[in-house]
């Protein structure tokens, strides 16, 4: 059996190891690292995968959720919605920009944010609503617009773990994840179903204003070369992750029906399990298939009921099975986000699945035999 790895970026670098070569090498005869033809190119092939009239790349995934709050035109004390169960990043921008960051709790089966509690949340300063695709799958972002609309917000999509996914609205419009609030944001951290061979990001949107101040923003917030039109930062995306983005952006659906496949091992091994709860797929296209094109499974993520979520944790990494725990303290909890307005009370979902959640090893290259082994040794363990 293969060595089992968390992510296997070199298994999945084989496969497109000369096309990457090849592009690298021209980028460095050309010379053209910054903004070169390699990421205008992957721009407009982005911009038609997700079926949106603006990419704009940028260096990483946190620059992309923070330049849409600048673009955006949030001033500070504004309140911005968020979930509590996600990585600080996401909150991380909201403080940043002096931001007022409001965390609310999440659903337990998708571990995304509970559309009621954003509801509850919503104050005379409320700005913006930050829902966190987390895991692969898309938030309720019918209701989420619902509310938006309603209270006049903007919905600002940390779509870092979700690039790939496709939500089905209640009209029937398909949309790809990321394109469907006012501004999306995402990562192409290594890591990710998307990811480059350093840090990078973009952000999207089909608002022509506001991609034209995102553009100014991204880059000093010149339009011009030495005119500042507006305040901005220094974030671009090289062309060297450009390149490598787009060997690897024909290839995504591929990557996100390879995980899918190896969810749907998972989920059938842990049948009946009753310390075990797998993870829920809402299938926003009318529940017509089990785990469909809805969800991409960034991490494939367990509840152990038991008690016993930690021990397990130690066990598998003894036994050479990587796993990780995605996240371990909630963001209320976090020194540089507590608040007296936060009451654990106000968190009980969150709270439970933070000793309670395990990612299992999830990528691309994931083999039945690997699959079996994990599953297998999970079972034993948290049923002895």
């Amino acid at each position: 059996m293969k060595k089992i790895q968390m992510v296997d970026l070199n298994g999945q670098y084989q496969e497109i190891k000369e096309q990457v070569n090849t592009a690298i090498a021209e980028i460095l005869e050309t010379s053209a690292f910054i903004n070169g033809p390699e990421v205008h190119a992957f721009q407009k092939e982005l911009e038609d995968y997700l079926n949106v009239k603006h990419v704009i790349p940028c260096a990483n995934g946190t620059d992309a959720l923070q330049i849409a709050m600048m673009g955006l035109g949030l001033k500070p004390g504004d309140e911005v919605i968020t979930a509590d169960f996600t990585f600080a990043a996401t909150v991380e921008v909201i403080a940043l920009l002096q931001l007022t960051p409001v965390l609310v709790d999440v659903y337990p089966d998708t571990f995304n944010i509970n559309v009621e509690a954003i509801e509850k949340a919503i104050t005379p300063k409320t700005k913006a609503i930050v829902p966190v695709h987390l895991f692969g799958q898309c938030a309720n972002m019918d209701a989420i617009m619902a509310l938006a609309k309603k209270h006049n917000l903007y919905v600002i999509e940390d779509n870092a773990q979700a690039i790939g996914a496709k939500y089905y609205a209640s009209d029937g419009t398909k949309y790809m994840a990321g394109g469907i609030g006012h501004v999306g944001a995402t990562s192409f951290f290594p890591s990710k179903n998307l990811g480059c061979y350093g840090d990078g990001g973009a952000i999207f949107t089909n608002d022509d204003d506001l991609a034209h101040i995102i553009r100014g923003v991204v880059n000093h917030g010149m339009y011009e070369r030495y005119h500042h039109d507006v305040v901005g930062v220094n974030s671009r995306l090289d062309a060297i992750q450009a390149a490598v983005l787009r060997a690897k952006l024909p290839r995504l659906n591929g990557y996100c029906e390879s995980r899918r496949n190896a969810a749907r091992a998972y989920s059938k091994a842990f049948e009946g399990q009753k310390h075990i709860i797998t993870p829920k797929t809402v299938t926003h296209c009318e529940g017509i298939c089990d785990i469909c094109e809805c969800h991409v499974f960034h991490q494939y993520t367990l509840r152990i009921t038991n008690g016993r979520r930690d021990a397990l944790v130690q066990y598998l990494n003894k036994n050479n099975i990587p796993c990780g725990v995605y996240y371990p303290i909630p963001l209320h909890r976090q020194k540089a986000y507590a608040d007296e307005r936060y009451k654990e009370e106000d968190f009980p979902v969150t709270n439970q699945l933070v000793t309670e959640v395990i990612s299992l090893p999830m990528h691309t290259e994931l083999d039945s035999e690997q699959i079996n082994h994990i599953t297998d040794m999970v079972i034993g363990f948290v049923n002895e």
